[in-house]
This record gives structure tokens, sequence and C-alpha cells, in this order.
């Protein structure tokens, strides 16, 4: 029985190009550069963070951001960032009476612009509101812990083998990976992609026929 699904926020509902293109232009380097590094920093296991480190050595993520946010130039995304298929597959499963529940590693303020959109969903959290990090336990144990079924009711949905997947799963979900932005892409053929993940998706509207198909065999 599938009772909840819940989805990862970055590259699973909010397409990230543009915010990435600003993080090229706050440090100055060609968009098209930054984007390559980017690539090559994730293909090659390193933490994404790394890609800013090889355009200023010492970056701090968090600093920065502060720093944008002082220089008027915040993070910020709304309804044209949201990938096409996010309303139209949140709301067919919230109209077969599924819980729908968003929880990415995200700041305060993504969690307010993400409230802000008035998406279809039971649930939207970011990682800054509960002060731990996905791919850490204590992420997943609260998830399930507000969630309003078991563990293995709920499907987690993201883009990672690292931080979404993988993880979930041994949390207890059943998990779904969808192949779509770096991560989606660059990882797409990696062994654990198979061994972790329930389900690989191409359309999150492909996750109310794979609900129905499951809650339907019982």
């Amino acid at each position: 029985m599938i009772s909840a699904v819940v989805f990862d926020v970055g590259e699973t509902l909010v397409d990230e190009t543009r915010e990435y293109g600003t993080w090229a232009d706050w440090l100055g380097v060609p968009r098209h550069t930054f984007s390559a590094v980017f690539g090559a920093a994730i293909a090659s296991g390193l933490d994404y963070r790394e890609a800013f480190q090889v355009f200023q050595p010492g970056f701090d993520l968090d600093r920065e951001r502060q720093a944008r946010a002082d220089a008027g130039q915040a993070e910020w995304f709304g309804e044209g960032d949201l990938y096409p298929d996010v309303r139209p597959a949140l709301s067919k499963l919230r109209e077969m009476g599924v819980w729908v529940g968003i929880a990415g590693n995200q700041t305060l303020r993504a969690g307010a612009l993400l409230r802000g959109l008035d998406l279809p969903a039971d649930l939207i959290v970011t990682s800054d509101d509960w002060g731990v990090q996905k791919p850490a336990a204590g992420f997943f144990e609260k998830l399930i812990e507000i969630a309003p079924c078991p563990a293995d009711e709920i499907i987690y949905v993201g883009d990672r083998i690292d931080n979404d997947v993988s993880p979930a799963k041994s949390a207890g979900m059943r998990t779904a990976y969808t192949q779509r932005g770096p991560w989606g892409w660059i990882h797409r053929n990696k062994p654990e992609v198979a061994d972790r993940s329930d389900w690989r998706i191409h359309d999150l509207t492909e996750l109310p026929g794979i609900v129905a198909g499951e809650n339907n065999s019982r």
C-alpha cells in the first residue's frame, strides 16, 4: 500500500538552472564555465560545493548567501522555475487521497518561497526548518514521524542517489529516482540506481499510475 509520496526540492520540483546561473554571475565567471565545473565535480564524486572552491578558494556558501541577500540578490525562485509536471502530478496524487509532502535540503528562505507557491501538498518543510540535513538518518526519521503512515507506505522521490534515494531506502521507505538535473543524468548508470530505487521515472506524472498500480494489486 502506498499512502504518501514525498518529494525532494532541487531538480525534482524546482529547475535550478537560473539559480546556479546567478551564482556564476556572483562569482564573476561565465555561466557555461560554472556549469562545466559543477558537472565535473559531481561526476568525480565530490560535494557540489567544491565547484565554488575552484573559482574562489575558501568559499563559504552560507556566508555568501548572506552577502548576496545583503546586496539585494538573495536566492529566489517562482512559478516559472517549477518543472511543468509538478502541479499536475501533485494535484493528481491529492485527488487520489495520497498524502503529499515536500521535504528537501533547503534554506528557511527557500521554504518560505515554496509555501508561497501554494503547491498542492500536505507538508512543505526544509532541512533548515528541522535543523538536520539529508542524507542524515535524522532527516528521514523526522519525516516518518510526521507522515500519517508507516515508512513502507511512503515513496520518497529524488534526483540524487546519495542524498535522496539511498538514505530514504535505508529508513524503510520506497523510493523513486527521477532522471533529470545534473545528478539525475550524471548518475543514471550507477549500479546504486537499480539497487536502491524501486522505480526510475522521467516525469513526475508517472507517479499516480505507480501508486494506483501498487494499491490496486493488493
